[in-house]
C-alpha cells in the first residue's frame, strides 16, 4: 500500500506515519510539504491521501479540488487543525471521504482511515450532530452513501444496484471485483493490479459492504446477478 501525506509540519508527518504503519506491514509513504510537491507526488499508484488544508501554495480548497479532478478514484482524507463545521462540510462536499481534526487522538485517526479504506466516509461527530437527520454531505451537496460507521446496506435499505455500486466503489475496487468474479485469488489480483495483498483485502472489505455479502463466494454470485440484470 502506498499512502500520500501532505502537511508542512515534519513532526505531524512523522506522527501520522508511525500510527498508519499499524494498518499493515510494508506501507510506503510519499510525502509532500507544499501544494507544488503534492502535485508532483500524486500519482495513479497512490492508494490513499491524507491532505492538510493549509499547506504552502494552497489557496482555499484549490489543492483538494485539483487532486480530486486529476485522481477522482483516489480516497482523500483531510487532516486539519480546523474544527469549524462549515470548513468540514465544504471539504466533504468536494468529495473527500473523511475530515479528521488534528486535535483528535491517533487512535481515532487510525479508525477513521480504516473506515474510509473499507468503503466508508468519516465525519467528525461535531459535524454529524449539527446536520439535519445526521445526513452526511457529499459532492454537490448530495448525501453520501456511507456515513460514520455505517454500511452500504444500511444506507440503501435494500439490495444493491449497479447505480449504487458505481457511487460507492472506486475504479480500483471495481477492477478488484471484476478479477474476483474471474475466480482469481488475492495474490493474483494484487499482481494484476500492481498492489499488495493487504490492499486487495481492504478493497474486498469495501466490496463486501457494498454488496451486503459476507465472503468471496457471495460477492461473486451477487456481482454476476448484477451483470445479468
Amino acid at each position: 500500500m502506498k499512502i500520500l501525506i501532505a502537511d508542512d509540519h515534519r513532526l505531524v508527518i512523522e506522527a501520522v506515519k508511525t500510527k498508519l504503519s499499524e494498518l499493515q506491514e510494508g506501507i510506503e509513504f510519499v510525502l509532500a510539504m507544499s501544494a507544488d510537491e503534492l502535485r508532483e507526488a500524486a500519482g495513479s499508484d497512490i492508494d490513499l491521501a491524507l491532505i492538510d488544508l493549509s499547506i504552502p501554495g494552497a489557496e482555499g480548497y484549490s489543492h483538494i479540488d485539483e487532486l480530486r479532478s486529476r485522481h477522482p478514484a483516489l480516497p482523500v482524507i483531510v487532516l486539519s487543525g480546523y474544527e469549524d463545521p462549515a470548513v468540514m462540510r465544504a471539504a466533504l462536499e468536494r468529495g473527500v471521504l473523511g475530515f479528521i481534526p488534528k486535535a483528535y487522538s491517533p487512535d481515532v485517526m487510525l479508525s477513521a482511515v480504516r473506515l474510509v479504506m473499507a468503503g466508508g466516509v468519516y465525519v467528525p461527530p461535531m459535524l454529524l450532530s449539527a446536520l439535519p437527520g445526521g445526513a452526511v454531505p457529499g459532492p454537490a451537496g448530495a448525501p453520501a452513501a456511507l456515513a460514520v460507521g455505517g454500511t452500504a446496506s444500511a444506507a440503501r435499505g435494500g439490495a444493491p444496484t449497479l447505480e449504487h455500486l458505481r457511487k460507492v466503489l472506486t475504479e480500483r475496487q471495481v477492477e478488484v471485483l471484476q478479477l474476483l468474479s474471474q475466480g482469481k485469488p488475492n495474490k493474483l489480483i494484487g499482481r494484476s493490479l500492481g498492489i499488495s495483498e493487504g490492499t486487495v483485502k481492504i478493497h474486498l472489505a469495501a466490496i463486501f459492504r457494498a454488496l451486503n455479502v459476507r465472503n468471496r463466494t457471495e460477492a461473486v454470485v451477487a456481482a454476476q446477478s448484477l451483470t445479468e440484470a
